[in-house]
């Protein structure tokens, strides 16, 4: 069951109103409450199984003794269900959230092992004065909390716990740091200094009024595998087969490359009905995929939907800042948002192909970090001598890729220390940006090591190359950014997303599979295209990769300019933290096309206009 959750330790009904309130667009068909000494939780319902009364949230046990508040899908429920009423339980309802309940009262907290699933949920232990937060193996949902003096509140978003408005809206200066390089913030922290979010695979747990534990319940580990394209291929379809229980309509999404179009694949035989398919394009043709997607969908005969998207105004951006409402910065966001608006008016549910390049190393970040070798062992002065004599000599190119912009960005990626791994092609401040960017009052207050989230992971990682920067991907990019926003955008309309990727047994195969399984010297994805190739329409398998983003570059050059220019030189929020004058510098040098600074440019109006939406008392936008 989709949908907004919500909580604290203390009894106040208004408060939880306010709280389901910020959340509403995320459970727009019902909402429930629970409160007793000591415990306020709130639910707002998106109704995909079970749609009647008796599926309503919170949700406890015969005696009343356990509740809970769940956000997700739990795909195993009908044979736990069985295994539970085995041992005695007597369920009311044929919801999916009923089996936690009693999967807690036999199993304690080894119950979230028992899960498989999506989920974020949070259990209150009457007995025990317990409470217990969760988040699912990959971090596919989100989960906020806030504890300080004794005061704990949890939400799947934030502006939801700001509704108290007793708390400190002070800002993290090294989450400002980090989301300025990395266009998102790593985990635990957030923009704001008192409100954290649980990692993949964590739980939660306040006993008896005590402080915060956080535990791990799981690893990703190396298993033994039988490691072939057909075994591979059969997972996947028992996976998607499972990732279709509903009672609503649901659909996929379909850009025309192997991702989406293997899922197209194995959904199609799968239903009953025509498969609803959603896919977007953009006048600009270096942009758009409509052409490999009309292919597909002619293939399977899907229900084809065709979203144009066309230059966005101030306010589609500001929606997008609200309903992300933790900064992140990635230009997917608002194409993202708009194609997940269109597929709400036709379907409640959608099945993607998100997770595919993180478990099977499709980004080009892992081809540049492996052509780097030799780059590596130069001394980085001279490397960066090297880059910067040929960022200067090299104009931008306007189309999304070229050789000229595709060796600009691999030249930056090892001017980066090497312990940044292949991420340092996710990081977008150049080396010496720090001191210039940032005041000096605020660079005293942070550490400027790019990767000291990387570092911190690293004794965890194993010794394998590619093994470990698939570690480091699926600890970091996959859930504080790229999980994050397919979260927020789609619930932002009342959509739930399943990535049978990222299924937690599907990754942990993947990342069981030998290196050159995933990577084969630089052909990515090699399992799954070559297990696809003759299945899919021709073309379709080895394509290059192309994904949902937008022109934002050269919209910044013309039809966004002046907006995105007012909200740089007007910002009160960028003018405390950041050198206006240095900041002139790179807008001019983007508009000569002498740079594409494009992602930093980007990320400051978009933490311009956060500022304004959640510092201040504006009202919500949806």
């Amino acid at each position: 069951m989709m949908c907004g959750i919500c909580g604290f330790n203390w009894r106040d009904e208004q408060l939880m109103e306010r709280m389901k309130d910020a959340i509403r667009h995320r459970g727009p068909d019902d909402h429930g409450s629970y409160f007793a000494e000591g415990v306020s939780l709130g639910h707002r319902r998106l109704s995909i199984i079970d749609l009647s009364a008796k599926g309503r949230q919170p949700m406890s046990n015969e005696t009343g003794t356990v509740w809970v508040v769940c956000n997700g899908e739990i795909y195993n429920y009908r044979d736990l269900r069985k295994l539970l009423e085995g041992k005695g339980h007597v369920f009311c309802s044929n919801s999916d959230t009923e089996v936690i309940v009693y999967a807690y009262e036999e199993f304690g907290a080894d119950f979230l092992n028992r899960l498989i699933g999506m989920f974020g949920l949070g259990v209150y232990d009457t007995s025990n004065r317990r409470f217990m937060l969760a988040r699912d193996r990959l971090s596919i949902k989100p989960i906020y909390y806030y504890y300080k003096n004794g005061r704990f509140l949890f939400a799947l978003e934030m502006k939801s716990i700001l509704c108290e408005g007793g708390l400190s809206k002070k800002i993290n200066p090294q989450a400002l740091l980090d989301l300025v390089g990395y266009e998102f913030v790593p985990a635990p922290n957030t923009l704001f200094k008192d409100i954290h979010k649980l990692t993949p695979g964590c739980l939660l747990v306040i006993e008896d009024g005590g402080e915060p534990k956080i535990l791990r319940y799981w690893d990703l580990e190396e298993k033994e595998i039988h490691a072939s394209g057909e075994a591979f291929l059969d997972l996947l379809g028992r996976v998607c087969a499972q990732h279709l229980m509903s009672e609503v309509p649901l659909g996929a999404f379909l850009s025309g490359g192997i991702d989406s179009s293997t899922v197209v694949h194995l959904l199609t035989p799968a239903i009953d009905t025509r498969l609803k398919t959603f896919s977007l394009g953009y006048q600009e043709s270096s942009y758009s995929e409509f052409e490999f997607a009309k292919r597909v969908s002619d293939h399977y005969r899907t229900e084809q939907h065709e979203l144009i998207i066309r230059p966005v105004d101030l306010e589609v951006i500001k929606q997008s800042i609200w309903h992300l409402d933790e900064p992140n910065t990635d230009p997917f966001n608002l194409p993202f948002m708009l194609i997940c608006e269109q597929a709400g008016k036709h379907v409640k549910v959608c099945l993607s192909g998100d997770g595919r390049d993180e478990i099977l190393m499709g980004y080009d970040r892992f081809r540049a970090s492996k052509a780097s070798y030799i780059m590596d062992q130069v001394p980085i002065p001279f490397r960066r001598t090297v880059y910067r004599a040929i960022i200067y000599l090299l104009p931008d190119d306007n189309q999304k890729k070229g050789f000229r912009n595709i060796l600009k960005r691999f030249l930056q990626g090892p001017v980066m220390p090497p312990e940044g791994e292949h991420i340092r092609w996710q990081y977008f401040l150049d080396p010496g940006w720090h001191e210039k960017l940032f005041e000096t009052d605020f660079l005293s207050q942070v550490d400027t090591d790019p990767f000291c989230p990387i570092r911190m992971l690293a004794k965890d990682a194993p010794s394998d190359r590619g093994r470990r920067e698939q570690f480091f991907e699926l600890q970091t990019i996959l859930p504080d950014s790229v999980l994050m926003k397919v979260d927020k955008m789609s619930m932002a309309f009342g959509l739930e997303i399943r990535p049978p990727f990222l299924d937690h047994r599907v990754v942990e195969v993947c990342y069981s599979l030998p290196t050159a399984m995933k990577l084969r010297g630089f052909k990515t994805k090699w399992l799954l295209k070559h297990s696809l190739q003759d299945l899919l329409p021709p073309g379709i398998a080895h394509r290059k990769k192309q994904g949902f983003s937008f022109p934002m570059k050269n919209w910044m050059l013309g039809k966004l300019k002046d907006l995105f220019w007012s909200e740089l030189s007007g910002s009160s929020f960028l003018a405390e933290y950041f050198n206006m004058q240095y900041l002139f510098r790179i807008w001019q040098e983007h508009q000569r096309k002498e740079h594409n600074d494009s992602h930093v440019l980007w990320n400051l109006v978009n933490l311009s206009l956060w500022a304004k939406l959640f510092l201040t008392d504006q009202p919500a936008l949806d």
